[in-house]
Parts: C-alpha cells; sequence; structure tokens
C-alpha cells in the first residue's frame, strides 16, 4: 500500500497551516505568507513520549526550584564569549544567521579549532569534508585532534554520530540543508526545518549538549524558514558587515542566558576572522590634511563605545532634483536632518545634492551620530573644516534641539583615551563629572550653539 500524501499550505511567519491557500494569516495577522507544501507524516516514527525541558513533568512551587549557577563553556573568543554573554549554556541551541560569504561557516570553524580542550562535532551539509580541511588549514592549521567532521543532510543519523564522537558541543551548518525521514518534504522547506529543530532541541535538552545552527538569510534579510524558528532555539546571532569593506558585526538578536545589548566585532582576513578589542582606532582615519566634510561621533553599540567617521558631501542638484543618498544610516533619518537643518537652523540645503557615508563599512542605528551627521553635512556645504581634535555626540529634536543620550560618560572616556582635545555633548539638567576627564566638555543645548563652537 502506498504512502498517502496531502498538500497544506504552512504561513512561513508563524508556521500555521491551512488546507488551502489564503491571502491573509488567520494566527499572525501577515499577508501573501502562504506556501504550497505537499508532506506526509509518518506517524509510527514519531516518539509519543514528550521532552521535558529543564528535567521535571510535575508541578513544583516557584520558591522550591533550586537554581543551580549556570556552567558555560568559553569558546577562546573574546568577541563571540562577550555576545553570547560569557560562553555558551549546556543544553542550549545558538543561531548564527547572516547573507551568503559573510564568514559565519569561517567564525564556527574558527571556534572549533581554537578549543582543543572539547570536542567538536561539526556537520555540513553544504560542503564535503575535503573543503572543510582546506578551509581550516587556510584558517589556523588542524593541529589538534579535536574537530570531527562529517557531511550528513539526515538529522536521523546525527544520534548515531554522538554516540560515537561524544561531542561537547554539536555544529550543524546550515539547518536550511537539513532533512528527516519523518516528513517528506525538500530540505529547507518550512515543515523540514521546524520538524529539524524541534529534534536537534530535544537531543540537546537530553544529552545537556550545546548545539550551534547556522541559519540562511533570505532576500528580506529575515533568517529563513518560518519565524517560530527563531522562537525555539535559546540565542540569535545575526552575522552582519559589508562583504566589500573587512569589518563583521556579531550582533544578539534574543538570548535567553545573557544580554542583548552586545556586539562583537571582527576583521575578515586571509586567513580568518581577527578579533577587534579596539574598533575606535580600526573606524577612525589619519589623514595628512584636514578636510572638509568629515565629523567625528562617539557612538554606542550595545554597551560598548567607539569613535566613528561620518563623512558628508552636498553639492548643487545638476538635474533639478536633489539626490539624498546614505551607507550606512537611515536615509529618512537623514531626511528628517536635513530638514531640520532647513527650518531650524537656516541652512539651505533643499536644492543640493547630499552624500552620507559612515566609515568602516558597518551601520549604526544610534541616535546620537545626529549631531556629528548634521556638523560633516554643514562642514561640506560651506567647505569649512571641523577643528582638529573634537569629537561629537547628541541626538537632534524636530525643534532643533540637542536630545541627551545614554551613557554619556563612557563616550567621554572613549574620546578621552583616544587623544581627542574636546567633545560637545548635549546640556544634562544633572550634574555629570566632566572635570574628571582629561578632556574639555562642551554642553549644548540647540544646534545654533554647537555649529558655534565648530564654525566660530
Amino acid at each position: 500500500m502506498g504512502v498517502k500524501t496531502r498538500v497544506v499550505y504552512v504561513c512561513r511567519e508563524c508556521g500555521a497551516e491551512s488546507p488551502k491557500w489564503v491571502g491573509r494569516c488567520a494566527q499572525c495577522g501577515q499577508w501573501n505568507t502562504f506556501t504550497e507544501e505537499q508532506i506526509i507524516v509518518d506517524k509510527s516514527a514519531v516518539s509519543s513520549k514528550a521532552t521535558a525541558v529543564g528535567g521535571t513533568v510535575h508541578p513544583i512551587k516557584l520558591r522550591e526550584v533550586e537554581v543551580k549557577e549556570i556552567q558555560r563553556s568559553t569558546t577562546s573568543n573574546g568577541e563571540l564569549d562577550r555576545v553570547l554573554g560569557g560562553g555558551i549554556v549546556p543544553g542550549s541551541i545558538v543561531l548564527i544567521g547572516g547573507e551568503p560569504g559573510i564568514g559565519k561557516s569561517t567564525l564556527v570553524l574558527q571556534m572549533a579549532l581554537s578549543i582543543p580542550q572539547k570536542q567538536i562535532l561539526y556537520v555540513s551539509g553544504e560542503e564535503s569534508v575535503v573543503q572543510i580541511k582546506l578551509r581550516a588549514e587556510r584558517i589556523r592549521g588542524v593541529s589538534q585532534d579535536n574537530c570531527h567532521v562529517v557531511s550528513d543532510t539526515s538529522i536521523d543519523r546525527l544520534s548515531q554520530h554522538i554516540d560515537t564522537v561524544k561531542p561537547d558541543i554539536v555544529v550543524i551548518d546550515s539547518i536550511q540543508t537539513m532533512e528527516t525521514e519523518r516528513i517528506d518534504s525538500f530540505p529547507g522547506s518550512i515543515s523540514q526545518i521546524k520538524e529539524c529543530t524541534a529534534m536537534l532541541m530535544r537531543i540537546a535538552k537530553e544529552n545537556s549538549l550545546p548545539i550551534i545552527l547556522i541559519g540562511h538569510i533570505n532576500k528580506d534579510g529575515q533568517l529563513a524558514g518560518p519565524k517560530i524558528l527563531e522562537h525555539m532555539v535559546d540565542v540569535v546571532l545575526q552575522f552582519e558587515g559589508d562583504r566589500n569593506h573587512m569589518y563583521r558585526i556579531l550582533r544578539s538578536i534574543k538570548n535567553r542566558f545573557g544580554s542583548t545589548n552586545e556586539i562583537g566585532i571582527f576583521e575578515m582576513l586571509g586567513d580568518g576572522l581577527r578579533e577587534v578589542t579596539n574598533p575606535s582606532e580600526m573606524l577612525l582615519t589619519e589623514y595628512s590634511q584636514e578636510l572638509s566634510g568629515i565629523a567625528i561621533a562617539a557612538a554606542m553599540e550595545g554597551l560598548r563605545p567607539f569613535l566613528i567617521e561620518t563623512q558628508a558631501l552636498t553639492s548643487t542638484a545638476a538635474y533639478g532634483t536633489p539626490q539624498r543618498s546614505a551607507t550606512g544610516f537611515d536615509l529618512r533619518r537623514l531626511n528628517m536632518l536635513l530638514a531640520v537643518l532647513e527650518k531650524r537652523a537656516g541652512f539651505k540645503l533643499a536644492s543640493k545634492d547630499v552624500f552620507l557615508n559612515i566609515a568602516g563599512g558597518i551601520r549604526v542605528s544610534d541616535p546620537a551620530i545626529d549631531l556629528s551627521v548634521a556638523a560633516s553635512i554643514l562642514s561640506s556645504n560651506t567647505d569649512m573644516c571641523l577643528p582638529k581634535g573634537t569629537c561629537l555626540t547628541g541626538e537632534i529634536g524636530l525643534s532643533g534641539e540637542i536630545r541627551p543620550v545614554n551613557r554619556i560618560e563612557q563616550r567621554i572616556a572613549e574620546a578621552a583615551k583616544l587623544g581627542f582635545n574636546r567633545i560637545i555633548i548635549p546640556n544634562y539638567s544633572h550634574r555629570i563629572p566632566i572635570n574628571n576627564f582629561d578632556i574639555k566638555v562642551h554642553q549644548v543645548s540647540r544646534l545654533d550653539e554647537a555649529f558655534r563652537i565648530l564654525f566660530g
């Protein structure tokens, strides 16, 4: 007797199923998210036993729960440990997503080769073991016997590999290439990803085994597969950066065991990724002569302060309609800042082309760089250089006021550490210990006050 198949429509966002295609998902309310899948579920292969996450299936009073200190496993990678909150937690599932070629596999393989005291099982569904060996030799060399590799796409055989190797950490590259015989569907489909992740979650919790998953990114910049994938895992990390530049940022999107305010910064080199412990010195450029249109901002990414260079160019619009372009900065916020400069500060920029670039190829979302962006635009428009050794930080409001920003003392300390002699910050109503820093601090309340200090 042949196995019966059925066609279902599955929502990419929440995983809801429907017997027919519908335009709007009744569960999550998203439009045009249903995709057709032909699946078969082998009921005899599915275990009826549910796994208890945390070791108990009986209700217990909250005050009687014993809390044990989490024993994390360090990865010998300071930036990765920082983002994870101090290391990998046993039994956790870490999902690392990023665009193709950004360096996800390199990051994880480099981690596996740098902790010889741990046994690593590297399961690749995209590369052969020969390709993995060639990359390992290019990155660090294969001098340890702790890393075991296998080229396999079957999740059902993973338990056999684990019993053979008895690893301390398992790496799956990537979750979109894995499949199970329980679901008769193509690898990478919503049903396969969801079922494979559920099986990995049971393996991780039953064996207290940390598992690192590498995930693909779709054209919208989201993790490929159902949205429920991000809810199932414990940690979601986003590896981002411009492939035309050398810098990469590892950003925490979700972390059940630590803060989501931390980032890790890496530099892509020919022999792998190098940790950037002081990003400010890497992102600032030394110029032999002063140039207009350049300002230095004291920004924060998570809990880490660093200085970045904002570059602006203004020119007369050649075709009547002025162009607005921003690299590494929100274009809508740039348009807002230009409107504030036009309306509140009196600078005529409506007929000017404005191009903005954040040096280093990184993307910054901190609103505290607004003042630096405005200063670089004005510097380019007037062709006047900003005073050397000056740093700026502050958010610009719609009425032209300079709004306070968080962690101002860390920003000031970072500027002073790198040799800047003065910094312009928002005017705080409460007293801050500005005399404790070896740098002159100017507090301003409005744009015109800041521009008066910069240009006289």
